[in-house]
This record gives structure tokens, sequence and C-alpha cells, in this order.
């Protein structure tokens, strides 16, 4: 894992747990079964900016995703192998749909779903406490 040692960020990581929240409006407003590839895009994206914010609050930036994925499996064990390992799958499911055009089937997300709300809430909680004043 490639790490950037950084001077801790907490106004960048305030600005994107902001965006992560406009994302998931977005997700909301979505015809659901025409966007549904996009809509797992989406969360990949709230995933990934969420991990970046917490790296941030801790003094780190890393310019893999993979890293950031790997980063939240050795530093938080309140992350279940099973949570890293369906992020880790949505990582190469977004990379497919971003570079290949693939579409994912729809059940991937009625599976996956709720999975995904529970990490984006585990990862706020987390960052929200970084972020309160010592």
């Amino acid at each position: 894992m490639e790490l950037i040692k950084i001077t801790p960020d907490k106004e960048k990581a305030r600005n994107i747990l902001q965006m992560s929240l406009l994302i998931e409006e977005r997700i909301a407003l979505e015809d659901r079964k025409r966007m549904m590839t996009l809509i797992i895009a989406d969360y990949y994206e709230i995933v990934k900016e969420l991990i970046t914010a917490l790296l941030l609050t801790d003094g780190y930036k890393t310019l893999s995703h993979k890293d950031l994925i790997e980063y939240m499996e050795e530093n938080h064990p309140e992350f279940s192998a099973h949570e890293i390992s369906v992020l880790d799958d949505l990582r190469v499911l977004r990379n497919k749909v971003s570079y290949e055009g693939f579409f994912a089937d729809p059940s991937y997300l009625e599976r996956n779903e709720p999975l995904f709300k529970s990490v984006i809430r585990k990862l706020r909680n987390i960052i929200k406490k970084k972020l309160q004043p010592a």
C-alpha cells in the first residue's frame, strides 16, 4: 500500500462529506431501472470519497483506489471481511462500467445496496468523530 504522508486536512474532509450527501440525494432521484448501473457507480464514488476523507483526517492520501480499500481493511476493524470484499468487488465493477461500458445485472444492486448504505453510514460516523474538536 502506497500512502503519501500529508498534513491532516479536516476542511477538505468536511467538504467531501458534504459532497457525498449530494451524490446520495442524486441516487434517490434517479430512475432506478434505467440508471441502475450508474447508481452502482455512484455508490462506489461515495465510498471512495468517504475513504479519501478518512485518510485526509489521518494525514494521508493515495492515488490508488485499491489502496483506499486496503487502508480500511488494515486500519478499521469495524468493517468486516465481507464488507471489504464487497467493496473491492464494487471497485472492480465500477471500473468495468467506467472503462468498458459494462452494464451490471439488476440483481447486483438489489443484493448489495443495504450493505453499501451500511458502510456509508459507518464511514460517515467515523469521519464525524474524527472531525470533532479534541
